[in-house]
């Protein structure tokens, strides 16, 4: 009974957190424009560096991203490592995942959000910082040699419940989350293949078009 109310409260307070957009609030507080109607549209960090550049407003929106994941996960992974002995894996990896589809499906902005990597990658921290450098290799590769987003956040994501299956985890249940939340990063990125596949995809670049 305590594991379920335990469970349900950390599910809601990630969703919620994980529904505050650091692109949206920075656009509108330093531009006074909607980031969702400029670029692609999405209320994510790289449309944000897309459209306006890689500037305060831009790092600003990328703490506010891992910030309001970072702290809900470290809470629920403290919690449930101390209240239920030992399943501070688990704990992390739940209210990553939650957090994460609180930022694809914020109840704050009519259910529309965005792609939830950088919510994934301040998750992944907390589960196994092993995973977590191999991810980061990963991303970092075949970002600066493709120079593609998207290929290099769904490979990297992909990456994270496989290095987990070897790298060992603290239950099942965590590598089903782990996975869980792979795909949900990817299947968000469904346009971004459309895109691939059509030729007209935006190759990554450290300044923006502004």
């Amino acid at each position: 009974m305590i594991l379920s109310i335990s469970l349900l409260v950390i599910a809601a307070v990630s969703y919620v957190l994980g529904g505050v957009n650091g692109a949206i609030i920075m656009s509108k507080l330093v531009y006074h424009e909607d980031i969702r109607e400029s670029g692609s549209n999405n209320p994510g960090f790289t449309n944000f560096k897309r459209v306006y550049g890689l500037n305060a407003a831009a790092w600003s929106v990328l703490l506010i991203d891992i910030l309001k994941t970072a702290l809900p996960v470290f809470a629920a992974a403290v919690y449930m490592d101390i209240v239920f002995d030992g399943m501070w894996q688990f704990g992390a990896q739940f209210a990553g995942l939650f957090c994460m589809l609180g930022h694809c499906f914020p109840v704050w902005y009519g259910f529309k959000g965005g792609k939830a990597f950088i919510a994934g990658f301040a998750t992944i921290w907390f589960v196994d910082w092993r995973m977590t450098l191999i991810a980061m290799g990963i991303f970092f590769l075949l970002l600066f040699t493709l120079k593609y987003m998207s290929v290099a956040s769904c490979t990297a994501a992909l990456s994270c419940p496989i290095a987990l299956f070897y790298l060992g985890y603290a239950s099942v249940w965590v590598e089903v989350l782990a996975i869980a939340a792979a795909a949900l990063v990817i299947v968000r990125h469904y346009p971004n293949f459309i895109k691939l596949a059509h030729g007209t995809e935006s190759k990554f670049s450290l300044s923006g078009k502004r």
